[in-house]
């Protein structure tokens, strides 16, 4: 497991002497470098749209979609490249892109959900 951030851990022991066993034993759970905030580009999920819609990086950048909507989203590739699975409130994605070039994608659950990430050389 890695280092635990201080405000992880301050909300482990609160969830402790509150007498959240089960709380505490989720905050327990590691999450992916990749996955964590600051990591790399974020995509927010929220009220059936991805923000931003169109998104541009570097080669080799990691780009994570957090669902912050209070109904499931899954972010699949226009050419199936990469598919998340069903992802419900707070869950996250991510997706590193190796080569240049655009990369389309849509919410399989609601197609009229679109987004867009461009890749380009550094």
């Amino acid at each position: 497991m890695t280092l635990m951030t201080a405000r992880s851990l301050q909300a482990l022991a609160c969830a402790l002497v509150l007498g959240g066993a089960a709380v505490a034993a989720s905050l327990l759970i590691e999450t992916p470098a990749a996955a964590q905030p600051g990591a790399g580009p974020i995509v927010k999920i929220d009220n059936f749209t991805f923000g931003p819609a169109t998104l541009t990086v570097p080669v080799g950048a990691t780009v994570t979609w957090v669902n912050q909507d209070d109904i499931p989203h899954q972010v699949v590739a226009n050419d199936h490249g990469f598919k998340s699975r069903v992802m419900d409130t707070d869950d996250r994605f991510s997706f590193t892109f190796a080569k240049p070039g655009e990369y389309g994608y849509f919410c399989s659950l609601h197609p009229h959900m679109v987004g867009k990430v461009i890749v380009r050389d550094r």
